[in-house]
Formats: structure tokens, C-alpha cells, sequence
């Protein structure tokens, strides 16, 4: 027995569920790249760019927890289990050891660009199907995309 029942159709529901399922992972590994690089940079740039991946980890995590809940609201457990984000994300993985700050700068380029068009998918997925869901994950986007610019400006 399903103790929260969703407000959502049936149909609808999959679809909710498979992208906030998604988006969760994404958001949860995006936290622990960022508190790997934070932990392990090095070079000139060290200091803005640990301070930076502190923003990256805020954001994320803010994000993962309104994802996590509304996933619950439409009647679907949140997994953010270790063993579910390592099967599951879609985040390139970083290396472990020391990290140049250029590095760092040009790994968090790509995951924004990659986390950024999955996420537009999943916002534009359940569209139609719920847009409380939909407003949550653009809410995301608009942030992640704000990062992805100092990224970028990072490294011009």
C-alpha cells in the first residue's frame, strides 16, 4: 500500500517521477564533484575557485532537497542513496588526487553544459504533465545556468 497518493495522473505521474528521479542524481553527484575539487585544487587561482565550488555545492544541494520533496509530494520516494547516484548519474567522473584550478575550471564547464541540457529536457518533459514540477526544475536551470556563465568567465 502507497501511504502518499499522488495528485497526478497515472501517466503524468511516470513522467514526473522518471525526471525529478533524474534530476535529483544530477544534483546530489553535482554536489559531491564539487566538494571533491573543493577539498583537492591547487594552483594561482586556488582560492576564488574553492570559494566558487562552494557555491557550486549550495546550489546544488538547495536544489536536490526541493527536487527530493517534490518528488515525494506526487507520491514517489526520493533515492539519493550512494549506491543509486553512482549507478545512475550522468556526470562525468573526476579523478581523485590534486587538481589544477584551470582543471577544475574546464571539468565544471562541461558538467554545467551537459547538466544544464539535461535538465531543460526534463523542465520541458513534464511540461504539460505538471508544471509545478516543471516552474521547480527551471528554477534549477535559471541557477545552474548563472554558474555555468562564472565558469566560463572563469576560464575566457
Amino acid at each position: 500500500m502507497t501511504p502518499i497518493h499522488s495528485p497526478l495522473a497515472d501517466d503524468a505521474h511516470k513522467v514526473v517521477t522518471e525526471a525529478l528521479r533524474d534530476a535529483l542524481v544530477d544534483l546530489i553527484d553535482l554536489s559531491l564533484a564539487g566538494k571533491q575539487a573543493h577539498w583537492n585544487v591547487t594552483g594561482p587561482r586556488f582560492r576564488t575557485v574553492h570559494f566558487q565550488l562552494d557555491e557550486v555545492v549550495d546550489t546544488a544541494r538547495k536544489h536536490a532537497d526541493i527536487v527530493a520533496e517534490r518528488s515525494v509530494t506526487v507520491g514517489s520516494p526520493a533515492d539519493g542513496r550512494a549506491e543509486t547516484v553512482a549507478r545512475d548519474s550522468q556526470l562525468p567522473r573526476l579523478d581523485a588526487g590534486w587538481v589544477r584550478d584551470d582543471d577544475v575550471v574546464a571539468t565544471f564547464v562541461g558538467l554545467y553544459d551537459g547538466i544544464i541540457a539535461r535538465m531543460r529536457q526534463r523542465a520541458h518533459d513534464v511540461e504539460d504533465a505538471d508544471p509545478v514540477s516543471n516552474n521547480i526544475l527551471l528554477d534549477a536551470v535559471e541557477e545552474l545556468e548563472k554558474q555555468y556563465w562564472m565558469w566560463q568567465a572563469e576560464r575566457a
